[in-house]
């Protein structure tokens, strides 16, 4: 079997376009408005839903995220509740690859085993645990390739050449290029500085790459886009939906206005 994701990845390509990944926090500011988030994404032009599953201690993210992280525990969001809301989402879209994003801590919760078994049977397609290295994940590895699962991995402008290797040489589905240094939301990205570290990168790895932590509009996702096969874009939408102000709407603009520039 192919995994979703590397498949949606190959008709992006032959679509001659770039794929657009969009990160919202589970349960985020709760479950039903979360379902309607995802569905509205989709419907706006995003290829691939990263879901932040709620921690306590979420390190690498930015104050927005943080504060998603938040809203989404208050209303007593977890994991568990994530793989109910992904059971909602697939009744009626099986296609668009959902990705889990977190932190050990939540994931090591169930074991590998169950996990794995529990997210081959609510349909989830990858997993990117922000705190795990290669060295740290073999039982994930080994459960995850049981059912065509992706270990996403995460790549810092600081990682040198002999490292990136050797993540790239564990990772599947994709590879999330960190084009800022620091947490989540932080500062403007240097496009000058992105392109060549992807350069460096696409001759360590044939899997497809995609840049994150600090894609928030059009012109951001245009100065990378030409060395990317696709973009993230997190904080963004978290900051609209902290806002609670028309989310639903104001999500599927800003979801548009990148999707639009990625075609």
């Amino acid at each position: 079997m192919t995994s979703k994701i590397k498949e949606t990845f190959s008709e992006i390509k032959k679509e001659k376009r770039k794929a657009l990944i969009t990160y919202i926090v589970s349960g985020d500011p709760n479950p039903n408005t979360t379902l309607e988030i995802m569905n509205s994404m989709v419907q706006e032009g995003a290829d691939i839903i990263e879901l932040g599953i709620p921690f306590s201690d979420p390190m690498a993210e930015g104050v927005s995220i943080q504060k998603g992280h938040e809203r989404a525990l208050e209303n007593g969001a977890s994991l568990e509740s994530s793989f109910k809301l992904l059971e909602n989402f697939r009744k009626d879209n099986k296609i668009t690859p959902i990705v889990f994003m977190g932190y050990m801590n939540t994931f090591e919760s169930l074991g590998a085993e169950l996990f794995m078994k529990k997210a081959a049977s609510t349909g989830l397609d990858g997993i990117l645990i922000v705190d795990m290295p290669p060295e740290e994940s073999t039982d994930f590895s080994r459960e995850a390739n049981k059912f065509d699962i992706d270990i996403i991995r995460l790549i810092a402008p600081t990682t040198s050449a002999k490292r990136a290797k050797e993540i790239c040489s564990q990772c599947s589905g994709y590879v999330y290029y960190i084009s800022v240094k620091g947490i989540t939301g932080a500062g403007n990205l240097n496009a000058k500085e992105v392109i060549g570290k992807v350069g460096v990168l696409r001759t360590l790895t044939d899997l497809p790459i995609a840049i994150g932590f600090g894609i928030k509009d059009a012109e951001s996702a245009s100065s990378v886009m030409n060395v990317a096969d696709g973009i993230v874009a997190g904080s963004v939408f978290v900051d609209l939906i902290g806002r609670n102000e028309n989310v639903i709407k104001n999500v599927a603009l800003k979801t548009r206005e990148l999707s639009e520039v990625l075609n």
